[in-house]
């Protein structure tokens, strides 16, 4: 049974989402607040967390940031579930580290996918040599791209992008995380050159009829589907 931290301090809203939970099948562990929410962290480590932003020792990003740090919990998938709906709070939610965001009030069947989907790209994070989505190929052995079965020609720096979005599909991603993700933590480059590479990357999926497997979040970043039909 798939185990889940929600970090709540709103009774109500705590009880409704175990309920539903528990009867979605997973056995859920409710924390009040920060403290707890670590005590419980000292114990075991859940396949996911649920956190709120506002908490009354510490805030959802605090808390992020010091799993994040933690090198042993630093890949546990948070969903952070917030009644801060504003745009940059989206944004600074995802910079620290959620793998999602979702605000209240929430669909419980939206949620319920959502958790599914972070908790089957955690187990399935690989180091497979070959990665496929839909009708993209990466053959990480020969650094090969194939698209509906053709090769395709591409650089090492969109080779790289399309790799780290096939990786996680359906997560948002700022351009600071991809900054970070495929050029380096240690490299200092304007943000907007994500822009420049999802563009090229664009052109070349464009050729092949699958561009709209990259998907731009209108204020926060892109994402990667499967989901053409979109």
């Amino acid at each position: 049974m798939l185990e889940v931290l929600l970090v709540e301090d709103d009774p109500a809203i705590g009880e409704m989402l175990k309920t539903y939970l528990v009867g979605k099948n997973y056995k859920v562990k409710v924390a009040e607040s920060g403290g707890v929410c670590f005590e419980v962290l000292s114990e075991k480590n859940p396949d996911l967390i649920i956190l709120d932003w506002m908490l009354p020792d510490t805030s959802g990003p605090d808390i992020i940031k010091k799993i994040r740090n933690n090198k042993i919990q630093k890949e546990l998938p948070i969903l952070m579930l917030t009644a801060r709906a504003e745009e940059m709070d989206k944004v600074k939610g995802l910079e620290v580290g959620a793998d999602d965001y979702m605000t209240k009030p929430v669909s419980l069947k939206e949620l319920d996918a959502r958790i599914k989907a972070l908790i089957r790209r955690s187990q399935g994070l690989t180091v497979d040599k070959k990665l496929s989505r839909g009708a993209v190929l990466i053959n990480l052995e020969n650094n090969l791209l194939t698209i509906n079965d053709k090769t395709v020609t591409i650089g090492q720096t969109e080779f790289r992008l399309l790799h780290y979005f096939m990786q996680k599909p359906e997560r948002i991603h700022t351009r600071g995380q991809l900054l970070d993700q495929v050029w380096g933590q240690s490299t200092f480059i304007d943000e907007r050159t994500v822009d420049v590479h999802i563009l090229r990357l664009r052109k070349i999926l464009k050729f092949h009829s699958v561009e709209k497997m990259i998907k731009t979040v209108r204020g926060v970043g892109y994402s990667f589907t499967e989901k053409l039909d979109e």
